[in-house]
């Protein structure tokens, strides 16, 4: 028996990365799985993939509808989709901001708001956002990124003191820099990838990047009933970067 069985999980963007590994991990340790994601091609297998824009509120109405209906009911939504920017305050247009915030921020409140009624009903009711040390600790050409990840931070506060009463747990997990798609691309439009590797290594304690996996076991700890009296918690799986200074 784990901890989660008989419980329903969503993962947005859940088709790869941390995502994947997060749906993975819930699904091994009893959960019943849905992943929502643009594309589900690359969802884990013997999950519920359901294609999803959390951009459009009425893709994100109807996801949630069909998750609820399919699997019947909804304890735990895992707010991991994100996408990742680059560049100084001066470098991002307009529409990028825009676009960024919408996706990492606004999205969070969009699948949440389409969840609350049937978190009511859980007796295990979790959140879980994705957060980023960003939030913590200011990182070069990484301004609108962090501006979003910041806002995760407020935003999982006020959630959780919004929905404590409702019995809805709502808490953190702030990566360090993970080993992921999107960060395998940033190396490889580098000029010199082998040293941006070293750079984004060497930022880190822990002297290496952060995996997936770890991110999600984090994610799975804030999410299990196990953790009852944890609310309004960011977990930081960083490598010691916001907190750590070895020399």
């Amino acid at each position: 028996m784990s901890e989660f069985d008989g419980l329903v999980a969503l993962v947005t963007g859940g088709a790869g990365g941390i995502g994947a590994a997060t749906a993975a991990v819930l699904q091994e340790r009893g959960a019943r799985v849905a992943v929502l994601d643009r594309s589900t091609d690359t969802a884990p297998a013997d999950v519920l993939a359901v294609p999803c824009d959390v951009t459009d509120p009425a893709s994100v109405d109807r996801a949630v509808a069909l998750v609820v209906e399919r699997l019947g009911g909804l304890d735990i939504v895992v707010n991991n989709a994100g996408i990742g920017a680059t560049g100084a305050v001066g470098d991002n247009p307009d529409d990028e901001w825009a676009r960024v915030l919408d996706v990492n921020v606004t999205g969070i409140a969009r699948v949440t708001r389409a969840a609350l009624a049937h978190l009511r009903r859980s007796e295990h009711a979790a959140v879980v956002n994705m957060c980023s040390a960003v939030a913590f600790v200011g990182v070069p050409q990484r301004a609108l990124y962090s501006a979003s990840k910041g806002a995760v931070l407020a935003l999982t506060l006020a959630m959780a003191a919004d929905h404590v009463r409702d019995g809805i747990r709502v808490n953190a997990v702030a990566p360090g820099t993970t080993d992921t798609p999107w960060v395998g691309r940033l190396l490889d439009a580098a000029e010199d990838p082998a040293a941006a590797a070293a750079a984004l290594r060497a930022r880190q304690p822990l002297g290496r990047l952060v995996t997936a996996e770890e991110v999600a076991h984090a994610v799975a700890a804030l999410a299990s009933p196990l953790a009852a009296a944890t609310t309004g918690t960011v977990l930081r799986v960083d490598g010691g970067m916001t907190t750590l200074r070895l020399g």
